[in-house]
Formats: structure tokens, sequence, C-alpha cells
């Protein structure tokens, strides 16, 4: 595979996000040794400064109270459209190792016939340090890989759209339903063996795990059992339709 022949890209969706974290990210995806396009989704509140920037820019008109599914999805949509070779998810409060493309590609070219590939994260705290590895979800396809971790190549690019088509009543656990779907539906990925995804941590149960006390902001941990409510409300042609949106069949808690 050369690299050099080759147009990937990152999508990045973004909502009220301030400058200085918007623009760590965007100078993370600028550095890769790799070039990439960077192509930012904004969620109903455009910040024009970033048009001046060498990145894209989408604009959406309203926001959607999806956590950037949309926004993601749409992004994603064009690049399948416009026939990148690899796509790659990076939210706005996050941001990449200057090798992280490199080494999703070398992990791909390792893995013949593999057709995404899954970085690993290390978390980082809001002064910048970085928390010693954490569990759950650090071993990629064991019980999660998180979005900002993905690198797509074509042959999965079919299931990208499942970013767009989620219920908004699902959007909170978006990219555990995201990665059930692969789970299910494709061989597994070709794994970096090492961390390249710098995640900006603010939940709540990584702090107290660590006997820390969580920083202002920090989220609670999430709960299925709002979701299931929900689909417990609906009718069996409800249930379907949410299947086809999601790819998934969710009338009981979805497990890998």
């Amino acid at each position: 595979m050369d690299a050099g022949r080759k147009r990937y890209c990152v999508i990045t969706p973004y909502f009220k996000e301030d400058t200085a974290m918007l623009n760590r990210c965007m100078e993370s995806v600028a550095r890769q040794t790799v070039p990439v396009d960077h192509i930012l989704v904004a969620d109903g509140f455009p910040q024009e400064w970033i048009s001046t920037k060498p990145v894209r820019h989408i604009i959406l008109d309203r926001p959607h109270a999806d956590y950037g599914n949309l926004a993601r999805g749409i992004g994603a949509m064009m690049a399948v459209a416009e026939k990148y070779s690899g796509i790659a998810f990076l939210d706005a409060d996050n941001w990449y190792d200057n090798s992280h493309i490199e080494s999703c590609l070398a992990a791909l070219n390792q893995n013949p016939g593999t057709i995404y590939a899954a970085a690993q994260r290390r978390f980082v705290r809001p002064d910048g340090s970085v928390m010693a590895k954490v569990r759950p979800a650090e071993v990629p396809n064991d019980e999660h890989i998180d979005t900002n971790c993905y690198f797509f190549f074509p042959r999965s690019y079919f299931l990208l759209h499942h970013w767009c088509t989620m219920p908004r009543e699902l959007s909170e656990s978006g990219d555990h339903l995201f990665y059930l779907l692969l789970y299910h539906r494709l061989p597994k990925p070709a794994v970096v063996p090492h961390p390249t995804v710098n995640y900006l941590c603010m939940m709540e149960h990584i702090y107290r795990q660590h006997g820390e006390v969580p920083p202002p902001g920090a989220k609670p941990s999430l709960d299925w059992h709002d979701r299931q409510a929900w689909l417990n409300t609906l009718s069996p042609e409800d249930l379907l339709l949410v299947k086809l949106l999601t790819g998934l069949d969710l009338q009981q808690r979805p497990a890998a």
C-alpha cells in the first residue's frame, strides 16, 4: 500500500468547544507523519475562524443533541462519496500522536485482509497529566473500541451511515452500539500495539477507580437502563425500524 498515492481524512464533529481545545485537535491532525485532510463538522454552532485554516469546514444549521453522531456521519458520508482511501474519527476534545495514522496503516499492512484498524488510547487528565492504564475498554475488541481509535478502509464503509441513522434516543450509547455493529458484522480489526490517541478523560468512574476526585464537569457513568426503558415502550413495528436504523437487534440489552 503506497500512502503517497492515497488520500486519507479525519472527521471531527464539534459543538461549543473552545478555541484552544479545537486548535489542539486540529494541530495534531496537521502534524501527522502521513498527510491527511481534516474535515470539521459544526453541529449548529460554527466558529468562523476555522474556515481560515487549511481544513474543510462543514456547517450544519442547527444542533442535533445526539453527541455528535449526525455530524460525524455526515462527514463520513462525504468522505465516502469523495473516495477517500481511509477514514478516521477524532472528537474535538481529543488529539493524536504524530504517528497515529502511520501506525494504523502499519497495523493494516501487517494484517492482510483486515478492513479497519483499532488504535489504543491513553487517558489524560484536564491538566495534561497521563493516567495509568485503566480499565475497562483498553484492549481493542475486548469490551469496546473508542470512536477516536477507528481507522476504516473502503470495504468497511457500508456501515458508516449508521452514525446518521441511529435514533437520537440511543445516541448517548452511540459509540458502544457502533462498536457492537462492527463486532457482529466485520472480522476483527488490525490492532495498533501501542497508544496513539490522547483521550481527555471526563468520566467520574475512572477517577474513582483510581482513588481520585473527579475534575469539575466530569460525567457520570452511562446507564443502559434509560435506553432500554425507551425501547420497552415501542411497538413491534417501531422496534423493527430501530433494528434497521442501528443495524442491531436491541430488544434485549446489547452485549458483545
